[in-house]
């Protein structure tokens, strides 16, 4: 059934996370280090991921010149890690902009709790408490249309999961066993029961 219309009022949020998913990002810094940080403006197309970055991050500045990244996307369970990180930088000095009681951090996964695993295509590791996590390459960084934004498109070259996530005998991701982090207006969530399913869903059914 269909539920009535609603009356609406106009309103000017300050940000419009309307329930994205959280993801990790590992980049390559200049001194051979990486850099981990958590972001929630990103989403997928067929084998390409395209990221909202802040222009005057670390890892947006990390991508201008080593193109190679790992996108990790934790479970509700890290959002701990996840806030422990939304603090800190790994600019330094810490750019002008960033919010009150931001940090330079070098050492992120440490300070977050997250472990460092290796990659197989690309040189930044991959962060080992995530279920899924995505070996990626830059292919274009453009400027947003509004703001101090850049927008990364990246090509998914590989991709890691945890085999509870995984349909036996398939390379499906079971939907009722995968459940991410979800940023919903600057407040973390999980998944709710499943609804229903697209009539596009290729997922082999029980």
């Amino acid at each position: 059934m269909i539920p009535a219309p609603l009356p609406h009022v106009p309103i000017e949020p300050a940000v419009l996370y309307f329930g994205t998913p959280v993801v990790l990002l590992t980049t390559e810094n200049e001194d051979g280090g990486f850099n981990l940080a958590p972001m929630s403006s990103a989403w997928a197309l067929g084998q390409s991921v395209v990221l909202g970055l802040g222009a005057r991050g670390q890892t947006a500045r990390n991508l201008a010149r080593r193109p190679e990244l790992v996108i990790s996307l934790p479970g509700p369970a890290l959002w701990p890690a996840v806030e422990r990180l939304a603090p800190l930088t790994g600019r330094f000095p810490v750019p002008a902009g960033k919010h009150p009681g931001c940090r330079f951090e070098p050492d992120k996964f440490t300070a977050a709790g997250l472990t460092p695993e290796p990659s197989e295509r690309v040189r930044p590791p991959r962060v080992a408490e995530c279920p899924l996590q995505l070996e990626a390459r830059v292919a274009r960084v453009s400027p947003a249309a509004v703001g101090t934004f850049v927008v990364v498109e990246t090509e998914v070259l590989r991709v890691h999961a945890d085999p509870v996530l995984v349909v036996p005998g398939t390379d499906h991701i079971d939907p009722a066993a995968w459940s991410p982090l979800v940023y919903n207006f600057r407040h973390y969530f999980g998944l709710g029961p499943e609804l229903g399913h697209s009539y596009r869903t290729g997922t082999p059914r029980g």
